[in-house]
């Protein structure tokens, strides 16, 4: 059975981050196993675009068609999960919002003079807008600079102390999401790996 290597992908148009990934954990080529399609899902290498680039169609529809259910029964079991996790995040980021949205309006509103001024002057001077330009943008960001470091120096542990609450949030959803997504990572490679094999036979 004829391996995957880095060639052969680079052969397919495999974009260079995928062809890196199988020459570093591959140098030798991968077979087309259960074991290794699953360690590629770990990995985040994209099986269903090697799928549509090598499968004949009726493998490839054949795939789908098996496919299909299994996605659908674990998008089934991780859907209250994700509500849940919003459930608790939006409050969160309802509060985080309440406090930077006034921030953010009393920033723009100082910048908007600056912005302003900068386009009504660069505006009409479109035949020479590089030249004439330069110096006026740097200006504007130089007035912006300030305006800007404090909108962020008043939101940065806004946004700190939201991350914080929300972490444990998120951690608990990937913790109950981890064993779906281990079966169904489970079921798609055991789907896919007999149709590799025929296909590089």
């Amino acid at each position: 059975m004829k391996r995957i290597t880095a060639d052969y992908l680079e052969g397919l148009g495999a974009c260079a981050g995928q062809v890196e990934k199988v020459a570093e954990h591959w140098p030798e080529g991968a077979p087309a196993t259960v074991p290794t399609i699953r360690k590629a899902l770990r990995l985040g290498l994209d099986v269903d675009w090697l799928a549509r680039e090598i499968l004949p169609a009726p493998l490839l529809a054949e795939y789908k068609r098996q496919r299909a259910p299994i996605w659908a029964e674990y998008k089934r079991q991780t859907a209250p999960l994700w509500a849940e996790y919003r459930r608790q995040k939006a409050p969160l980021l309802a509060e985080y919002e309440r406090q930077t949205d006034p921030l953010l309006a009393e920033y723009k509103r100082q910048r908007a003079p600056l912005l302003a001024e900068y386009k009504r002057q660069t505006d009409p001077l479109l035949a020479e807008y590089k030249r004439q330009t330069a110096p006026l943008w740097a200006e504007y960001r130089r007035q912006k600079a300030p305006l800007l470091a404090e909108y962020e120096r008043q939101t940065d542990p806004l946004l700190a102390e939201y991350k914080r609450q929300r972490a444990p949030i998120w951690a608990e959803h990937e913790r109950q999401k981890a064993p779906l997504l281990a079966e169904y990572e489970r079921h798609r490679a055991q789907l896919l790996a007999p149709l590799l094999r025929k296909a590089l036979a």
